[in-house]
């Protein structure tokens, strides 16, 4: 699965992160794209190594009161689907 994933990684767009965003009703300003993208580029080994080490409220400053809620509530959804295959 982690072979998977990272090939996935390698290839990631800021274009991928914005249609998913917009496919779940959050659209990112261009700082708060930039942000994700770099985010999740230096961090997804780590997270996904010890997600339940993650603390997602520590970026609530990085987004819009309204998009920070939906990015919340993606990562929770998408945890709670996948936590399993990440063990």
């Amino acid at each position: 699965m982690y072979n998977i994933i990272e090939r996935y990684m390698a290839k990631m767009s800021k274009e991928d992160i914005q249609k998913f965003a917009q496919s779940k009703n959050c659209y990112l300003s261009n700082e708060e794209l930039d942000f994700t993208y770099t985010f999740i580029k230096k961090n997804w080994q780590d997270i996904i190594k010890n997600p339940n080490v993650f603390n997602i409220d520590r970026y609530k400053n990085r987004y819009s009161e309204e998009n920070f809620k939906k990015v919340k509530q993606v990562y929770q959804e998408y945890f709670q689907k996948f936590a399993s295959f990440l063990k």
